[in-house]
């Protein structure tokens, strides 16, 4: 039993991020082992029906590859990665809706029944939700029908929050003949999140976040600015399968949402600690200071103009002299 004076100190050190976070959206990915293992899938659905509780507006999309995985096999259709992207052969369309729009949507909605949650199952074709264009690989290998978004329609999204329901979304699309693309889930998301305006994207991996030394788990970077994630690529720090992850987190801060974090979703309650705590339980990404650079940027500017403009002459020619102009 937790005594009653440690129960009312995290309801009190809570209480800052509730007030931050009430009536603004978060978007959470939902994805890895989260996903397949029963009590964490538990902890992950009662850990959103309590933010909604409090005011927090919830989106939650998902993946849902393991499904994919069982009926393409149950259907005789080989399975084929191109560059980390799954080969999406036309026949492979109508599989990818049974298993995303179909059995791993309407099941994440009963979970939240279950815990007295109120969700809606969504996929990106409704309402035109998400349009998307064929995507190509890097050497312009074909993919089958692999989409790349060009719009988000958020309004059916924010007519669910608005009416106090949790949005559920699987991530397919469609063009404007009518095309249907398998979407990555990770990217579908930060675009989603994006269109949204939200202030915290949170994608759940099987990772605890991004590690200095990929070899050693408590080499955990908590927190990152994007300006530095260049940097970091030519380290090598960031590599591998955390590219296109980070690469999501950086283009979602670049489209106006305020913060985005990578979180181990083997961390039971990992939702709720990255959201009401100041340590949270990844790495987090920001923008934050980027802006301020440049404003202190231009404010040295100024500084430097001023300056020169209340030179001599005579002082200035020294300057061009000793610079060697």
């Amino acid at each position: 039993m937790i005594e009653n004076n440690l129960r009312s100190q995290v309801l009190i050190d809570a209480l800052p991020y509730i007030q931050q976070y009430s009536g603004k959206i978060v978007v959470v990915k939902y994805g890895g082992n989260a996903m397949t293992n029963n009590e964490l899938k538990q902890a992950v659905m009662s850990d959103i029906v309590l933010l909604t509780y409090v005011g927090i507006k919830v989106v939650l999309v998902h993946g849902g590859g393991p499904e994919i995985d069982d009926l393409q096999k149950k259907f005789g259709i080989e399975k084929k990665v191109i560059g980390g992207l799954r080969y999406t052969p036309i026949e492979l369309i109508d599989v990818i809706k049974m298993a995303l729009a179909g059995k791993v949507n309407k099941d994440l909605v009963s979970l939240f029944t279950k815990h007295n949650g109120r969700a809606v199952g969504l996929c990106g074709l409704d309402g035109n939700m998400l349009t998307a264009e064929r995507l190509y690989g890097e050497n312009g290998e074909d993919l089958g029908y692999v989409g790349n978004i060009t719009n988000v329609d958020t309004r059916m999204i924010t007519d669910c929050l608005e009416k106090g329901y949790i949005p559920v979304v699987s991530t397919i699309a469609s063009d404007k003949e009518g095309n249907v693309y398998n979407i990555n889930a990770d990217t579908a998301a930060s675009r989603i999140a994006s269109a949204l305006g939200a202030e915290s994207f949170i994608l759940m991996t099987d990772i605890v976040g991004l590690l200095r030394d990929k070899d050693d788990p408590n080499s955990l970077i908590r927190s990152v600015n994007v300006s530095e994630v260049p940097f970091m690529k030519r380290q090598g720090v960031i590599s591998g399968g955390m590219l296109p992850k980070i690469d999501c987190c950086v283009e979602a801060i670049r489209r106006g949402v305020v913060k985005t974090s990578i979180i181990d979703g083997r961390v039971p309650h990992s939702i709720l600690i990255e959201i009401l705590s100041s340590e949270g339980v990844g790495t987090q990404f920001t923008g934050g200071h980027i802006a301020t650079t440049v404003n202190d940027l231009v404010q040295r500017g100024r500084d430097v103009l001023s300056r020169i403009s209340k030179l001599s002459d005579v002082e200035l020619s020294t300057i061009v002299h000793n610079a060697g102009i």
